[in-house]
């Protein structure tokens, strides 16, 4: 089976380009395709998008039609991995929903949303934080609740980087993507992808583990 994965930023990529393989093993075979934002869900389904729009929501009605029309002959699945943020999980994945009902074919699609944010399932891995950044302060890590609404990358810096998040956030935002980057490759590595405290985390691996054994 082939799967494509789009994400929202970089650091999605490079977390989902280590766990991935440790999840579905190599008899499959995958793509992961990074968005340079999270955007919004258009309001018009047959809207065109601007190519230089990179942003996943906007563009996600013209993806998954074209997914629909390209793979009606083979056996592939989408899955759309982004974070929630500050929105309502149940509309949110209603909403998505909408967009792949209205697609004509609809492609095997599967929607996952880390919630809060990405950071969430390091930290549902805490004995992966501390193998990647031994000095992370375990009061901070361990005052952490799975998947609370808490601003969970604010809460990975003040775990691990140096003056904690306010430090980092003075820098700018291209800075902090960066570091969410840097995150991703040190942490995932040491992730067990079978324990894992975050929800949203497991939801997404019982899906992929279901599909991969078919």
């Amino acid at each position: 089976m082939h799967f494509e994965f789009l994400v929202e930023d970089k650091s999605g990529k490079e977390a989902l380009e280590i766990l991935v393989p440790e999840i579905i093993g190599d008899k499959h075979t995958y793509k992961v395709f990074a968005y340079k934002g999270i955007g919004r869900i258009p309001s018009n389904m047959t809207s065109s998008v601007d190519a230089r729009n990179r942003l996943l929501l906007d563009n996600l009605p013209q993806l998954l039609n074209g997914y629909g029309r390209a793979w009606q002959d083979c056996s592939g699945v989408v899955f759309m991995v982004c974070d929630l943020d500050n929105k309502c999980l149940k509309s949110f994945r209603q909403e998505l929903l909408g967009i792949l009902s209205r697609c004509n074919p609809r492609p095997e699609t599967r929607f996952c949303i880390a919630v809060e944010e990405g950071e969430a399932w390091f930290l549902g891995d805490i004995s992966a934080v501390k193998a990647a950044y031994p000095k992370a302060k375990d009061d901070v890590l361990n005052s952490y609740e799975n998947d609370s609404i808490c601003g969970t990358w604010e809460k990975l810096a003040d775990a691990v980087y140096p003056g904690g998040s306010s430090e980092l956030s003075k820098k700018g935002w291209q800075v902090v993507g960066k570091e969410k980057s840097e995150w991703a490759k040190n942490i995932a590595p040491k992730m067990n992808v079978a324990k894992n405290a975050s929800p949203s985390f497991n939801h997404f691996r019982s899906k992929l583990q279901e599909l991969a054994s078919q």
